[in-house]
């Protein structure tokens, strides 16, 4: 069964920044489009950035774009989420996921704590 596993979590002070890492288990990593999504206390789970297999393409919400980077080591089997010029705005648990090619993200990890101080 494949798993992922983020680490990197924690407290950052506002204008900080943080990196994030998504290790997923299994030989398919490099057939999946990898993403990570946010979920905020009261709030619903909200979209932060997606990466295409070959580390090409990515995508990003306004609310992220020009702060935050994914990546990816096929290699490693890891996805990272450096984050740039956080705002308290961005605490929230942070989620990977993988795009096991059914065109929706079927796989999640436990999730990552980040809490960012004014």
């Amino acid at each position: 069964q494949v798993q992922l596993v983020e680490s990197g979590g924690g407290l950052v002070q506002a204008g900080g920044s943080l990196r994030l890492s998504c290790v997923v288990s299994g030989r398919f990593f490099s057939s999946y489009v990898m993403g990570w999504f946010r979920q905020a206390p009261g709030k619903e789970r909200e979209f932060v950035a997606e990466i295409s297999r070959s580390g090409g393409p990515t995508y990003y919400p306004d609310s992220v774009k020009g702060r935050f980077t994914i990546s990816r080591d096929n290699a490693k089997n890891t996805v990272y989420l450096q984050m740039n010029t956080v705002k308290p705005e961005d605490t929230a648990v942070y989620f990977c996921a993988a795009d096991i090619g059914n065109r929706r993200y079927e796989l999640w990890g436990q999730g990552t704590q980040v809490t960012v101080s004014s």
